[in-house]
């Protein structure tokens, strides 16, 4: 590949074998380089090919737009996500992410300060994108010298956990965070006890509570156990059961869907093994 326009030192243009022109981005990829020389292949990260569909289109016009240095910024933390989430974020982080981050420092420069009314639900239950949000915050501070607020870093965490799931679910990731919430509230009225945020058990029971959400969310109804179970369950646990019975309430009321007797098993037994051990 030979390099056809530099845009900084970690992102260029070039054509591959077949003449397709393409962004790519690595670190110093481009460094004591000029138009004319061969892309140093080991120090790629990242290849966007230009003709290849609309996402192509958005990001080389993003790329007129702002300064390469913050899409050089979200490269590094895309970079970082993967390697602590052991993931492969989707491609559309590279728009989202960036044009988030220059409006954010947009608004930094005004005085301009955006409160992330969900930053409390995103601390509790995405843990990692958000300390993944905090080490983003270090490297645009190192990297652009602007010092982004805490609640950005609920902002990015957010476009991470976007950017982890399939592009269908993403317009769900609000609702199913409110819905956990409320669930989780349902529990802690009912039993008047403060959870063990800490626990095994509380770690599996949001997991639970994140997957039935999305199942509520799309409609999606699972089929029915067997009677035997559902009302063994119902007299084994029984205070367990009656807060299930609250939240299919909830669920009726806000999102016209009732539980299906798999499901009342199910949270059941979580609600019981989650407020077995907390503290009064």
């Amino acid at each position: 590949m030979i390099i056809e326009k530099i845009l900084n030192n970690n992102v260029l243009l070039t054509k591959n074998l077949k003449n397709t022109e393409m962004i790519v981005m690595g670190r110093g990829i481009a460094f004591n380089k000029l138009a004319g020389d061969t892309v140093d292949e080991d120090r790629i990260d990242k290849i966007f090919m230009l003709n290849e569909n609309e996402f192509i289109a958005k990001l080389t016009e993003l790329l007129n737009d702002i300064p390469v240095s913050h899409l050089e910024v979200v490269n590094e933390i895309i970079i970082h996500a993967n390697e602590v989430l052991g993931t492969v974020l989707t491609d559309n982080i590279y728009i989202t992410l960036t044009d988030h981050i220059h409006f954010a420092i947009q608004r930094y420069e005004k005085g301009i300060e955006l409160k992330n009314a969900m930053l409390f639900e995103i601390k509790r239950f995405y843990k990692k994108e958000f300390e993944i949000g905090l080490d983003a915050l270090k490297l645009i501070q190192n990297s652009l010298g602007i010092s982004l607020g805490e609640d950005e870093a609920g902002f990015i965490a957010l476009h991470i956990v976007n950017a982890s799931i399939d592009s269908d679910e993403m317009k769900y990731t609000l609702k199913m965070t409110d819905m956990v919430q409320s669930i989780l509230n349902i529990v802690t009225y009912h039993y008047r006890i403060v959870l063990d945020e800490s626990s095994v058990n509380y770690s599996r029971f949001v997991r639970h509570l994140q997957h039935f959400a999305m199942r509520v969310l799309r409609k999606e109804v699972i089929q029915s156990g067997e009677e035997f179970l559902f009302n063994q369950v119902r007299m084994t646990y029984a205070k367990a059961f009656e807060c299930t019975l609250i939240i299919n309430d909830y669920l009726e009321n806000t999102y016209q869907q009732s539980l299906s007797k798999d499901e009342y098993v199910y949270l059941t037994i979580h609600i019981h093994r989650v407020t077995e051990r907390s503290n009064f």
